[in-house]
């Protein structure tokens, strides 16, 4: 499944491709922006059909409230602007006219995470997956690659019911080969190992895999586990290898309060309790800078967090 990872994609610029080929299969499909169409890539939409593309203008309440329109009509609302907006801003709605009533409306949330870059604090979602995650009804998707973007859009279109997908947006390094499949709300083991579980989605996801390399270096095993659904999340895969592995690692390019690493240790928790390391933002804000820069200041790099992976081998093992 994995593949040589020097090459780089634009997801967001994959999910606006994903949404013309969609829109050419379904003229149900509808597409509204909160006039950052040329950064989300819904102009590719736009501009293929402009009578199905709206522009709310900056004004998320009610791009939220619009989308929700449309799904009453019956149509596949693909809502989109910055992960901050759409979790944040507009989080009121999103609860109560998309999620309560289960309308059947897609948001897709680009400029996820720190590396947002020289955006800074205010742009950088850390907390957006906590804040959807809480909604009842609402299913939650960080896919890894261009082929899992793809992949989750389609998937979303469909899907019936409310769904938040979160995009980067920087390029992020090609991971999956062409036997790739999104089994929802399945995870994948992406290596077997026996000494260490580590668990990522996004653009961490690469850096996790580069992490168990470096391990198995060392002759230590790591099973690597991609998790592109965070709700429903797939808790018989992650207790299957933690019973094996008996120590875990999630990493996640969020804070560690609500995301990914928490719904692990929720499951972990009630079914298996285990030793576990969440790595992502420490209760912090971020800031102004380049992404790559960004990651390893806030330790999401695999040479920055392989000695926290260490760390904990060392507890399982009463060292």
């Amino acid at each position: 499944m994995l593949v040589d990872k020097s090459k780089l994609s634009s997801l967001r610029g994959i999910y606006g491709e994903t949404l013309v080929e969609l829109g050419a299969e379904n003229k149900d499909i509808v597409v509204l922006d909160a006039d950052l169409s040329c950064s989300t890539q819904t102009c590719k939409f736009a501009k293929a059909y402009p009578e199905r593309f709206f522009n709310i203008g900056i004004a998320e309440q009610d791009l939220v409230g619009t989308a929700a329109g449309f799904a009453a009509a019956g149509k596949i609302p693909f809502l989109s602007t910055f992960a901050i907006f759409a979790s944040g801003r507009a989080w009121d709605q999103v609860r109560n006219g998309i999620a309560y009533p289960k309308f059947n409306v897609k948001i897709v949330g680009t400029h996820g995470g720190i590396t947002v870059g020289e955006d800074g604090a205010t742009h950088q979602a850390l907390e957006d997956i906590s804040l959807m995650r809480s909604i009842p009804n609402m299913t939650v998707i960080v896919p890894s690659d261009a082929r899992e973007v793809r992949a989750a859009i389609k998937f979303a279109a469909e899907y019936e019911g409310p769904m938040y997908i979160r995009l980067p947006r920087g390029n992020c390094h090609d991971i999956f080969d062409e036997s790739y499949s999104f089994e929802y709300p399945k995870a994948q083991v992406l290596t077997e190992g026996i000494d260490v579980t580590i668990v990522s989605n996004g653009e961490t996801m690469y850096e996790a895999v580069a992490c168990a390399e470096k391990l198995s270096q060392k002759g230590i095993l790591a099973e690597v586990i991609n998790v592109p659904v965070v709700k429903p999340l797939d808790e018989e895969t992650i207790l299957k290898s933690v019973r094996k592995t008996g120590a875990i690692a999630v990493i996640e390019n969020h804070s560690i309060i609500g995301g990914l690493g928490s719904a692990v240790s929720e499951c972990l928790s009630e079914n298996y309790p285990a030793f576990v390391k969440r790595i992502g933002t420490r209760d912090t804000f971020g800031q102004s800078g380049k992404d790559t820069e960004l990651l390893a200041e806030y330790g999401l790099t695999a040479d920055k967090f392989i000695d926290d992976i260490y760390r904990l081998i060392e507890r399982k093992n009463g060292i």
